[in-house]
């Protein structure tokens, strides 16, 4: 049997955009609040029943998080442009490194009901 396992948070960031439509706005310097959930898939440990401990993904998504939260998200270099997708993606790059059974990311902005979800094979 296989479990899927997620965890939600969030975070509130600035960036700028450079598009040809609704330019004006999306190129000043603008915020969003940002929800996300991790999602990771495995077979509970015989020893602890579960598929990873919580307090362990809590822990990996915090980091995650301190590195978005009240950011300017321009500035991290490693995020590229800051779109949905690369924020998807950058979440589960970091989430990957120490919890290799990460295997969906969503990133969403629920005041303009924007989302956007990563699929890990």
């Amino acid at each position: 049997m296989r479990y899927e396992i997620s965890q939600k948070f969030y975070f509130e960031a600035a960036h700028t955009l450079h598009r040809t439509i609704d330019a004006e706005g999306s190129r000043r310097i603008h915020g969003h609040t940002y929800h996300a959930e991790v999602a990771l898939s495995g077979t509970p440990s015989l020893e602890s029943g579960m598929v990873v401990d919580l307090a362990i993904l809590r822990r990996e998504i915090e980091r995650v998080r301190d590195a978005l939260d009240h950011r300017f998200l321009d500035e991290i270099a490693e995020l590229g442009p800051a779109t949905l997708e690369n924020l998807c993606a950058f979440i589960g790059k970091r989430l990957s490194q120490s919890l290799p059974s990460v295997i969906r990311v969503r990133v969403m902005r629920p005041a303009s009901g924007d989302s956007c979800t990563l699929h890990i094979e």
